[in-house]
């Protein structure tokens, strides 16, 4: 009974490989990269069509396989993920950076969860929605419902709004810095886009779009950003602690006390920090850390029907626009009058 169970969780995880080696095949095609959409929003996207479509006729025993995607894949993702960065770029970029950094992601993610509440939207829909666009798009929204525990639906949900306003932002941003709009230096630049846009492939794309002094000091700025999910995710399991125990509940949510898998991307960090590893291991472990969050993105895309975005509504999109306008806006005004002051 045992061997059959795993043998059915086999099968589902091995239908969510194969999505996810489509949507790397997808996006290494130059129009998908020319739009700087990584394999992680492809995937979700085929996962989507497909529960739209094929998802009734698949064996209800494949149903534990892909949860085991979108939840056990998706932390060792996670983990994974602290290959990318090293406290040494904290380092390179200073104050300024790490400041302005700060103030965006608290702001951001305080004010959605209270424009949340004004727009009576969803609590879960909406803190997912600001943690993306205060952190690091669909990475920090994969974190975040990890810690919070809601429905697929819902993480899909911030996701589409994240990949909506991020990849505007990719286009925007250059465009912006050519014509002149915001009187900034390039080093204010790049702390404006790495703190702002939302993915870290929108902020690799905007800044090679704004040339190398620009994209080198975004792309640094945006992975202490990154960073900044781990004490965001030991605050909201916090409350997810409290509210549980406050509620009555002793044995589920009102044990939760920290997300190991945070920790575990910090120590990652750490090591990384180290540079013990030689550049073609750290290099395929990128790759494959990729593909696990692609098979996690995918599994939630396959759990998400048309009728549960309606059932959503427009408030998520319009919160995200929200804070959209804030970042622009906030981010020019701390990259212009913060950072002179604290370099």
């Amino acid at each position: 009974m045992l061997s059959e169970k795993r043998s059915s969780m086999l099968h589902g995880v091995l239908l969510i490989a194969l999505f996810s080696c489509a949507a790397f095949y997808i996006g290494d095609m130059s129009f998908v990269k020319s739009l700087s959409l990584s394999p992680m929003i492809v995937g979700i996207v085929l996962g989507m069509l497909y529960a739209n479509s094929l998802r009734n006729n698949l064996p209800e025993t494949w149903v534990p396989g892909i949860q085991f995607c979108s939840k056990k894949v998706l932390r060792l993702g996670i983990i994974l993920y602290g290959f990318k960065l090293t406290f040494q770029n904290v380092l390179d970029v200073g104050l300024p950076a790490i400041c302005v950094d700060a103030i965006i992601v608290t702001v951001t993610i305080g004010g959605g969860i209270l424009v949340g509440r004004l727009l009576k939207m969803d609590r879960g829909i909406a803190l997912l929605t600001s943690v993306g666009s205060g952190i690091c798009g669909a990475a920090a929204i994969l974190g975040a419902e990890s810690a919070i525990k809601v429905k697929p639906y819902k993480t899909a949900v911030a996701v589409s709004t994240v990949v909506i306003f991020g990849t505007l932002s990719m286009f925007l941003y250059p465009i912006l810095c050519r014509n002149g709009v915001f009187d900034l230096t390039p080093t204010e630049w790049g702390v404006f886009t790495g703190s702002t846009v939302h993915e870290v492939a929108h902020v690799v794309g905007a800044g090679n779009a704004m040339g190398k002094e620009i994209s080198d000091a975004a792309i640094i700025v945006k992975m202490i950003r990154v960073m900044m999910l781990v004490p965001v995710l030991l605050v909201l399991s916090y409350c997810v602690m409290r509210a549980a125990l406050k509620n009555g509940d002793t044995e589920g949510r009102g044990k939760i006390s920290l997300p190991w898998f945070a920790i575990l991307f910090l120590v990652v960090i750490g090591f990384n920090s180290f540079d013990l590893l030689p550049a073609s291991v750290v290099n395929f472990i990128n790759t494959f850390d990729t593909f696990l969050l692609t098979m996690a993105m995918t599994a939630l895309g396959a759990e998400t029907s048309i009728d549960k975005f309606r059932k959503a509504g427009f408030k998520p999109f319009l919160l995200a626009a929200i804070l959209f306008v804030w970042l622009i806006g906030g981010g020019y005004l701390l990259a212009k009058y913060l950072v002179p002051v604290l370099e």
